[in-house]
């Protein structure tokens, strides 16, 4: 019998490669062969697919049966094969028509009764082979939507392997039930969000942080796992809130909830407008927490291609929430402080190396809270993504990038009892001690910090007063969108987004300030106050200022108060 192909895609990371699935049924000792570099799931597809063809009323080949899933070079993980190699299998023995299963690729796992079961890492599977030049894709029914967010992709989804086999035998794909195309997807998105900038409303969902390990799965929804073990995470506003996920939407966190902090909202404003990260430091109950969880609300909604990227990350992790496969809101991440170096980076065992948390805040935000209890090898991680926007994960068997681009929040308490400064509660901390809790903080990290603030607490008279000066977190949020229009204006036709992004050279090349104002970094450069890495992010802050006060560059006060934001000068 002629030798039957078809397509399947292999993830490395969160990039997508297609793999070509060879089957071979010809004389021999009967038997099923597989080769091309696979792990232990793959080896152990022979076992399901076998049961479910057999399951399915299609007789298994009684002759030597030989898989091949090329390039042998690349490593091939999971079960997303199973689909593709049984449909080999079965063009391979001439119970579908060969000629009819080599353009489609397939991606899906078979359970022992022939169902098609939902897999993770469905979005960057069909990314990736649209890039490739394939035009159909076959996916589990509870992946459909996901991969319909992919333009110019026809999605079949199937539900089980006698339902696929037989519209394959039908020759006629057009005619099968597809999922609605990415447009109108990308339509409801919108609407979505439009409500959500009316009323603001976001949710948090509180656990605790744990190490990588497989994800179970959802009760009700299969193949979509919880995101407990990755930390508190803001999810996309487009979600109807109430005590059974529908109804009127419960009223989400507000800046305006944040009284007596005046400048901690002001800081947040800026980090906000520039993309910029931010350091708090100050007692227990003075509203570090509070502001942290407000920052998302000023951000304003992930464009298209930001809001894919992101939507891959968390599909290959397996925490898209069940029936919104495009995450529109930027991401909200709080690991616990006990969190290890492999579940905030990223890292796995076996060959298996997933995205950590800083790639789950891309585009998004992670906070730290309670900065200096996390593990210094932990925070001392973070300091190659900040610079670079990735993260790199080296193993025996190759490496792995995954994107981290990501606006750091960093909490602390003065010291370890929290009461250092605070009026009417000495503090029972010595000196070193203080020293020792703050130092776990190191200097290069905090020098990658562009905004650090004090949080003090506020009195009862500074909270009443305050309370005529608070501003929604609509109205901020107004700001901060004109003000990055105004950097994506200027920034236009150069590769980044927010002045955060902006690099060295061309700040001091394309962006160069007047003398007049660079004096007061100037004065800080010649008094050791300043790095040369902090002047970097000193002018990129003077440039955020700017646009929030529609000015066109930064002068003398632009850069002072930016100076003061990054030296932490109340």
């Amino acid at each position: 019998m002629p030798v039957a192909r078809t397509h399947c895609v292999g993830l490395v990371g969160v990039t997508g490669r297609l793999v070509e699935v060879e089957a071979d049924v010809g004389p021999g000792i009967a038997g099923t062969h597989f080769i091309g570099l696979l792990d232990t799931a793959i080896s152990e597809a022979r076992g399901r697919v076998r049961s479910a063809l057999i399951n399915s009323r299609f007789a298994w080949p009684d002759a030597r049966v030989t898989v091949s899933l090329f390039p042998a070079t690349l490593p091939k993980r999971g079960s997303i094969f199973d689909l593709a190699i049984a449909i080999a299998v079965l063009g391979a023995a001439g119970a579908v028509p060969a000629q009819r299963i080599a353009a489609p690729t397939f991606l899906g796992e078979l359970g022992l009764d022939g169902r098609v079961r939902p897999i993770r890492g469905v979005l960057p599977a069909a990314l990736a082979a649209a890039e490739a030049g394939v035009r159909t894709v076959v996916v589990p029914a509870l992946n459909a939507a996901e991969a319909a967010l992919v333009p110019d992709l026809t999605v079949v989804p199937v539900a089980t392997l006698a339902e696929l086999v037989g519209w394959l035998r039908s020759g006629d794909l057009h005619r099968l039930p597809v999922v609605a195309d990415a447009a109108s997807l990308s339509q409801d998105a919108e609407h979505a969000e439009h409500d959500d900038h009316t009323e603001r409303a976001e949710h948090f969902e509180h656990t605790e942080h744990g190490e990588h390990a497989e994800h179970g799965e959802r009760p009700g929804h299969p193949g979509h796992a919880g995101h407990g073990e990755h930390g508190r995470r803001v999810e996309d506003a487009s979600r109807p809130f109430g005590p059974h996920g529908g109804g009127r939407a419960t009223p989400g966190p507000d800046l305006c909830d944040v009284a007596g902090q005046p400048m901690g909202r002001k800081a947040l404003e800026v980090c906000a407008a520039g993309g910029h990260n931010l350091w708090m430091l100050g007692p227990p109950g003075s509203g570090k927490t509070m502001l942290a969880e407000r920052l998302p609300t000023l951000l304003p909604p992930l464009d298209q291609k930001s809001a894919l990227e992101v939507s891959a990350i968390h599909s290959v992790v397996g925490t898209l929430p069940p029936g919104r496969p495009l995450l529109t809101r930027p991401p909200f991440m709080a690991p616990h402080h006990s969190a290890t170096m492999a579940a905030v980076v990223g890292g796995g065992s076996g060959g298996v190396v997933r995205p950590g948390t800083v790639s789950l805040a891309h585009r998004g935000v992670l906070f730290l809270d309670e900065a200096p209890e996390f593990a210094t090898t932990v925070l001392d991680s973070l300091r190659q993504p900040l610079e670079s926007g990735t993260v790199t994960i080296a193993r025996a068997v190759g490496a792995v990038t995954f994107p981290a681009r990501f606006m750091l929040v960093l909490a602390a308490n003065p010291c370890p009892c929290g009461l250092q400064g605070t009026v009417g509660h000495p503090c029972k901390c010595t000196p070193a001690g203080r020293r020792r809790y703050l130092d776990r903080l190191s200097g290069p990290l905090l020098d990658r910090v562009d905004v650090k603030v004090k949080i003090g607490r506020a009195t009862r008279a500074e909270l009443l007063a305050d309370r005529h000066f608070v501003e929604t977190s609509a109205t901020v949020a107004e700001r901060v969108r004109l003000a990055r229009e105004r950097a994506a204006r200027r920034l236009a036709g150069t590769p980044w987004r927010t002045n955060a992004e902006v690099s060295s050279s061309a700040l001091h090349r394309d962006f160069r300030l007047p003398d007049a104002a660079m004096a007061p970094l100037h004065r800080g450069l010649d008094v050791g106050t300043l790095s040369a890495r902090g002047l970097d992010r000193v002018l990129r802050i003077s440039w955020t200022i700017a646009d929030l006060t529609c000015k066109d560059r930064p002068g003398q006060a632009e850069t002072s108060a930016a100076l003061a934001l990054w030296l932490g000068v109340d």
